[in-house]
């Protein structure tokens, strides 16, 4: 085993890596995913009441890695840990919930420079929670953004969102009273919903939209209807597998029918395939997967290294367990 690790922490993640940095890291590692250099294990998820335990990882150069955390209703607490792929030595431990931020936010960055109309203008936001301000700074990093538009249940809730927007972009941000006048005029829509059943129909999107469905990451969530499929002519996810086994919305619409309609995220880039003018709606779907991670953690991990940040922490060292305690007790 080699050198000590390093515990990575929020602030630092904070002070050495930005949204744009994020999204260029990331759309590096699905290239890497397509030419088979970096591997992605399919998310695990246990659910328990209602909290979640994930875990994802894969591998990316010579690290491997996971993240994992248990999402409660009291709260969470995201790591990711890096390990040497040839050895298994441990490489760094990475506190992870900006880190979480800027992935989420950045793959949809990603997609939708790839999936959008280049002079998108135009965004529509449906869900204020902690991982929408970063899915508006990632669309303002890929695309022309001017006016922002905002939809959530609680009036306040959006009103307050549209304050945080104008203070952290200054961009135009409208509180809207409906999903369908959020839509309205959008050429890109993002939904980011903890929301069960269905709210977006494919009557309320804009002829040449792309739409990034991010919310609903386990079976028992869903944000749009099925007829948006009929109208989606380019459709692609960020992991092919999770979506199979997690996405209620994918599994209604293609488990019986056949999956050959939709691209890994990887596999568009690789392609060169971006909308063309003949293209209606695009749809992309994340759930959430290990290369994403590994790739802001490889990024975090060199310039920790680079800039003296992160904390040393000694490699585990093998301790002989106690085989031989207790005697058994006699037979009575």
């Amino acid at each position: 085993m080699g050198a000590d690790a390093i515990w990575i922490t929020e602030a630092e993640v904070v002070q050495l890596m930005d949204l744009k940095d994020a999204i260029v890291a990331l759309e590096a590692a699905l290239r890497e995913e397509a030419s088979g250099e970096a591997q992605n294990m399919t998310k695990t998820l246990l659910q328990y009441g209602k909290n979640n335990l994930h875990a994802i990882g894969g591998r990316l150069g010579n690290l491997v890695g996971t993240k994992t955390w248990t999402h409660t209703q009291g709260g969470t607490c995201p790591l990711l840990l890096l390990w040497r792929a040839e050895d298994g030595s441990l490489v760094a431990v990475i506190e992870a919930f900006a880190l979480g931020n800027l992935r989420t936010g950045g793959i949809s960055g990603v997609a939708s420079d790839w999936m959008a109309r280049q002079d998108a203008k135009v965004m529509a936001i449906v869900g204020t929670g902690k991982q929408a301000l970063a899915q508006v700074g990632a669309m303002l990093a890929v695309r022309p953004i001017e006016r922002l538009q905002i939809y959530s249940p609680r009036t306040e809730s959006r009103q307050a969102f549209a304050g945080k927007a104008r203070g952290e972009f200054g961009l135009e941000a409208a509180s809207c009273a409906s999903v369908s006048e959020a839509c309205r005029g959008a050429q890109i829509v993002t939904l980011v919903t903890r929301a069960a059943q269905p709210f977006l129909t494919a009557a309320m999107l804009e002829r040449g939209a792309h739409l990034n469905a991010v919310g609903a990451i386990a079976p028992d969530r869903e944000e749009f209807a099925q007829d948006v499929f009929a109208r989606a002519t380019l459709v692609a996810v960020d992991n092919l597998p999770g979506v199979q086994q997690l996405s209620r919305e994918f599994m209604t619409r293609y488990a019986s029918s056949g999956w050959e309609e939709v691209i890994p995220l990887s596999g568009l880039i690789a392609s060169g395939r971006r909308r063309s003018g003949a293209d209606d709606v695009s749809l992309f779907k994340a759930m959430g997967m290990g290369i994403s991670d590994l790739a802001l953690g490889v990024e975090l991990l060199k310039r920790a290294r680079e800039h003296g940040a992160g904390r040393a922490i000694p490699q585990p060292k093998k301790t002989k367990p106690r085989l031989a305690g207790a005697k058994a007790r006699s037979p009575v």
